[in-house]
């Protein structure tokens, strides 16, 4: 996300904290180097001399001396960029009643995929969430709509032979008054033409939705400012799920865009799963591009990947001392829910700089491993989920297993071995003590991040 942005980031903080003066030639070199970098992510010009010339204006400074200065510049650069992104973390408000959410947005924005994740994550959160698919003109948009949210277990509601969006809306709107959050899937066009802003607007006087947020893709880069406009005069959008933004460079132009249009970025879509959405928090994304992590956006992923009711089946097992194999198989099917083990890499703090080191596929190996622990834990039987200790004393349980799950014997030892240790971490006392709250806080993944690299066996 963004690799060349963080990179020449995390160069320039480098040599203003190693220079031993800071002079000129320095400060020309540091943004001449930060010009390049926020001018290859797409970010404005006119923004990108505004901030060169802010730094160059304080280093200039003959107020501020050594040491306090080289602070002050540091600070200066990450403020600044965190501030072109948006300054702070916007949150959508739901209502304590039912809220409605219209998504808006051109052809290929990726609206309906937005709009199961959307629900996935708020189901996650307690919310009794519906969406319905009201793009009458794109061909497969309702099948798409039913097959995501079958997926999820989601429930929709859709019409694919009625051809007025509004009349499908008001087929299914007692039905949907049953729901805490309903999300209506809207149809695009190439550009935002009188047809389509007629449609949006009927929508907008049936519908009257709490949110109308505007979902564009990264790669259409500073084209996002105009668009965001546009939809902004046609239906006053209040908030913009920006997507794809696993797979550009020029996701930091449409993030800028969005921000000088004063419409807040509330997620940002980072790959093709139900799950692959994130809150969008400026700081904590520079941040992660600095290899600095994302601890916060760390745990909104267990919370994302783990419901309520889960957490606290799983609390009174740890009190009790009785987590067993079949539990961490539901953890492990948890962390599949969290997306791939190089995305959650990422925001560890220090972790994901040490990721690029470690050969290109072994992470990858792992979330096969992941998938292969689950075949091992399936060929148990009840006895020997409660008590692996029978696996282990006795060779025949072992090569039977093996041979059940098409894994050798070795891969069945390493199963356990890390039940065992993860086990050990979160048993009532230990360092890793999640019995209170089903989860782990945010000093206990610090510390687990610490242990990562020492006693996770890839």
């Amino acid at each position: 996300m963004l690799d060349k942005l963080g990179q020449a980031l995390k160069s320039a903080t480098n040599k203003i904290a190693k220079a031993i003066f800071i002079d000129k030639n320095t400060i020309n070199e540091v943004a001449k180097d930060l010009q390049r970098a926020l001018i290859s992510a797409d970010v404005n010009i006119h923004l990108v001399k505004k901030i060169t010339d802010e730094i160059k204006d304080l280093a200039s400074s003959e107020k501020i001396k050594g040491i306090e200065k080289r602070e002050q510049l540091i600070k200066l650069l990450h403020d600044k960029i965190t501030e072109i992104l948006g300054k702070e973390k916007k949150e959508l408000i739901l209502s304590d009643k039912q809220s409605r959410i219209m998504l808006l947005g051109l052809y290929g924005a990726g609206k309906t995929t937005a709009a199961t994740k959307l629900a996935l994550y708020y189901s996650k959160r307690g919310k009794k969430v519906a969406v319905i698919g009201l793009d009458v003109h794109r061909p497969g948009a309702a099948q798409q709509l039913k097959q995501n949210a079958e997926k999820i277990k989601i429930k929709y509601f859709i019409d694919e032979n009625e051809k007025s969006a509004t009349k499908i809306w008001k087929k299914f709107e007692s039905e949907l008054k049953d729901y805490d959050l309903v999300i209506a899937d809207t149809a695009g066009r190439h550009s935002l033409d009188n047809e389509l802003v007629k449609e949006i607007k009927d929508l907008n006087k049936t519908i009257k939705p709490d949110h109308k947020i505007l979902v564009i893709q990264a790669d259409i880069g500073q084209a996002a400012k105009e668009q965001a406009s546009e939809f902004q005069k046609a239906l006053d959008v209040n908030g913009v799920i920006v997507t794809r933004m696993d797979s550009t460079a020029k996701a930091g132009g449409a993030l800028t865009a969005c921000y000088e249009t004063k419409a807040p970025v509330y997620f940002i879509g980072t790959g093709e799963k139900p799950q692959d959405l994130e809150i969008f928090n400026p700081k904590t994304f520079v941040n992660r591009i600095l290899d600095m992590g994302d601890i916060e956006g760390l745990l909104e992923k267990v919370q994302s990947a783990v419901d309520e009711k889960t957490q606290k089946k799983l609390k009174g097992k740890l009190e009790q001392g009785e987590f067993d194999l079949r539990d961490f198989q539901q953890q492990i099917d948890s962390m599949a829910g969290m997306g791939s083990l190089s995305k959650m890499a990422e925001m560890i703090p220090g972790f994901s700089n040490m990721s690029k080191k470690l050969p290109e596929d072994m992470l990858g190996n792992q979330e096969q491993k992941m998938k292969k622990w689950k075949h091992i834990i399936d060929s148990m039987t009840k006895q020997e989920l409660k008590d692996p200790e029978l696996i282990t004393k006795q060779t025949t349980r072992l090569g039977r297993i093996a041979k059940g799950s098409g894994a050798t014997t070795t891969e069945v030892r390493q199963l356990l071995k890390q039940y065992s240790l993860l086990k050990d971490m979160t048993k009532p006392g230990s360092q890793m003590d999640m019995s209170q709250t089903g989860t782990m806080s945010q000093k206990q993944m610090m510390k687990l991040a610490k242990k990562f690299g020492k006693k996770m066996k890839f």
